[in-house]
Order: structure tokens, then sequence, then C-alpha cells
């Protein structure tokens, strides 16, 4: 894959959170700050334009996706966001060109580095429940297409999202509300589902 289509899926990815920002507004109101939509957007917006205006190779088109981000005042999504994209260009090749070892690298530095600092599991209802299982799809793949990675990646992810209705607040302001959670769907992992149906968009 080279950087070209990497960039166009990114921008895919970028674009499907900004057309859900209403979503995410009324999911993160319901006991949230109702800010997710409109820091997502905001977020999804450094991405794009960083991805755009990128001139070197993989890594640093992700290094200035991350730096982009890392400047943003927004709520927590913001350093989490930032850290992901800077545990992936970690990873990234310093070329024009990926293969699924590669992508299979980035996406396993992107999440280890978000996973020291989270602290959160599968069933906490947060953005790792739509980030774990992506990447554990990833890691898992054992082909040789791009393409059909990101597809099982965003599957996975869309599921773990959807999982989160079931499940208890953990974390955030949302924890307050404990069982009244129950029934609602996570804003951030419901954000991370999103970025992956755009990644799978070709």
């Amino acid at each position: 894959m080279k950087k070209t289509e990497l960039a166009a899926r990114l921008q895919h990815a970028c674009a499907c959170v900004t057309a859900a920002e209403d979503t995410l507004t009324q999911i993160d109101s319901k006991f949230g700050d109702a800010d997710h939509g409109l820091t997502m957007t905001k977020i999804a917006g450094a991405i794009s334009q960083a991805v755009e205006e990128a001139e070197g190779g993989i890594q640093s088109m992700l290094d200035d996706a991350a730096m982009a981000v890392m400047v943003l005042n927004g709520g927590s999504a913001v350093p989490l966001w930032n850290t992901w994209l800077d545990g992936m260009q970690e990873a990234a090749p310093d070329g024009e060109e990926i293969d699924v070892a590669g992508l299979q690298a980035m996406f396993a530095q992107g999440f280890a580095a978000l996973d020291d600092i989270s602290g959160a599991k599968v069933g906490d209802k947060t953005m790792m429940d739509a980030l774990i299982p992506a990447s554990q799809a990833i890691a898992a793949y054992a082909g040789s297409d791009e393409a059909e990675l990101f597809t099982l990646a965003a599957r996975a992810a869309a599921e773990g999202a959807e999982a989160t209705k079931q499940f208890t607040a953990k974390f955030g302001r949302a924890k307050s509300y404990g069982e009244q959670t129950i029934g609602t769907p996570d804003a951030g992992a419901t954000s991370m589902s999103l970025f992956f149906q755009g990644l799978a968009q070709g």
C-alpha cells in the first residue's frame, strides 16, 4: 500500500467521524459533557489537514497528524488520540510504502502506547472497547491484502462499540451514573469505530 492510498483511507476515516458529530454529541450528552462530537470533529479535522499537507513518508505523515492533535484544546479524547497516533508513527516506515506486516507493527505500537496510559479494558465502556478488538483483528490477520485487513478491523471495532450498550461505565463522568448507562453506547468507542469504518473505505 502506497502512502497516497493510506492517506486517502485516513481522510475517509476523518470524514466518517466528522459526519457523525451530532450523533456523538447526542450520545455524550446523556452521561458525559456533551462535547465529544465537537472534540472529535476537531481531532478529525486536525488529522485530515495534517495528512493532506504531509510532504514526507508514512512516518512523517503520522507524526504530523499526532502533532496536530497534540496542540488542540479539547476534551479527554485529545491526549488519548495523540498518544495513539504517536505510537503508530514510532513503528511506521520512513518511506512511501507499507505492507500488511508494516501495518500490523504500526497498529500494535499505537495500541501499546495508548494501553500504557489508558488502563481501560474491554467491558469498561471506553474507546478501548472498539480499539482493542480492532487491534486484535489486525494482529491476528494472516493474509496479505491490506484492504481485507482494514475491513476485518472495522467489523471488530463496530461489534466492540455496539457491545458497549450492555456495559456499565467505569471511567470518566459517566462512571457516577452506574447502571443508568446500560443501553447507551459509549461515545468514545463509537467515534473510534467510525474511524475504522472510514479506514476500510478504499
